[in-house]
């Protein structure tokens, strides 16, 4: 069994067997991704993930560590999290080794969720490019699996908080045939994930956005499609 597969194997044996008990230990632990260049990757840190951890573990019966961990780009223990978050406003740069250990966690079964919060656009997919030369950021289609898991979004992803006045667009990396990296652009699905009084967004917009986060988090952890 190659790296990959057992990854993924351990993934989804941890969320069938601690998923669905009465009292386990936290089956996993998901991260928010420390980087350079200035930015500010702790812009949602307070309520953005662990919110979404709350709805996941109250909705969909996860068993996930309530306590969000944080994770730098280059650190080789971001293999003990099949999940990793990354948001922010500014400048985002990876060293060579950064980009490599990325590489690498992807390829191995781990999975990046990146939340523009507005001003990543032009700054990320450089960095993107770094860590997977060879592959484009393709824009998904309505019909993908990951739109459709418990929640339905027809039209992709829900508008959370305007920018320039434009769709929202989910856009991924796939590497031999599998979704490593998933971005939503004009969107701010991490924005929506907080809570209430951090940007007196409307408990509708927040629940749209909650439930896509569940989305996520369903394709990743329950072999992808929803059966």
């Amino acid at each position: 069994m190659n790296k990959k597969t057992l990854f993924l194997s351990l993934i989804a044996l941890s969320f069938f067997i601690f998923g669905f008990t009465s009292k386990p230990p936290y089956a996993y632990q998901i991260a928010l991704l420390k980087y350079n260049g200035g930015g500010d990757w702790y812009g949602n840190m307070e309520t953005s993930l662990p919110n979404l951890i709350k709805f996941c573990n109250d909705n969909l019966k996860t068993n996930i560590n309530p306590e969000q961990a944080v994770i730098e780009a280059g650190n080789l223990e971001i293999f003990n999290y099949p999940f990793v978050h990354m948001t922010g406003h500014g400048n985002v740069v990876f060293s060579d080794q950064e980009a490599e250990n990325l590489r690498k966690y992807m390829i191995a079964g781990g999975f990046v969720h990146i939340s523009d919060n507005y001003g990543m656009e032009k700054l990320i997919r450089p960095q993107l490019k770094k860590i997977f030369p060879e592959l484009d950021l393709v824009e998904l289609p309505f019909d993908h699996p990951i739109y459709h898991q418990k929640y339905d979004f027809q039209k992709g992803l829900p508008k959370i908080h305007e920018h320039d006045n434009a769709a929202p667009k989910g856009f991924g990396l796939i590497y031999k045939g599998r979704l490593v990296c998933f971005y939503d652009f004009e969107c701010d699905l991490g924005d929506g994930w907080e809570s209430a009084e951090v940007h007196n967004d409307s408990e509708e917009a927040r629940i749209r956005a909650l439930k896509m986060g569940a989305n996520i988090i369903s394709y990743i952890f329950t072999g992808f499609d929803k059966k």
